[in-house]
């Protein structure tokens, strides 16, 4: 079950009581930790972390701190993640928010490349590429 941001900034706008918004809205909240969420990805997509680990060309022991909940890693980190586990536009939005980062945004020029290189599934190494030939910061 889902219920529109709009429509619950708006309640939440308008709302003279917020316990009895909270009542009615905290189903709608997230509240799934970024381990939860990335442990949870990992089972749906049948991938190890060895192999998002490489393919996101992190480092191991700063990876699996992340993936045990030990470390927050900095939304270009997070994104290196996206990319590592080949994550939809819509997963990857999740993750952001779940984690308390803004979702990417296409009318930003760091974020637009990045929403193409998700869309395009390219590798984490050709995306970086195309940040850098637009003379933006890489992933990492």
């Amino acid at each position: 079950m889902k219920k529109d941001t709009t429509k619950m900034l708006e309640e939440l706008q308008n709302c003279s009581e917020f316990n009895d918004f909270y009542k009615e809205n905290a189903k709608y909240t997230i509240d799934t930790t970024l381990s939860e969420y990335l442990n949870e990805l990992i089972k749906e997509k049948d991938i190890t972390k060895a192999q998002i680990i490489k393919n996101a060309e992190m480092s191991e022991v700063y990876a699996y701190q992340i993936f045990a909940g030990m470390r927050i890693p900095d939304r270009k980190k997070l994104l290196c993640l996206v990319f590592g586990m080949g994550l939809n536009l819509d997963e990857t939005q999740k993750l952001l928010k779940c984690t308390g980062y803004s979702p990417l945004y296409a009318k930003l020029e760091f974020d637009c490349v990045v929403i193409y290189g998700i869309c395009k599934r390219m590798s984490i190494v050709e995306v970086n590429e195309l940040l850098y030939d637009y003379g933006m910061e890489t992933l990492g």
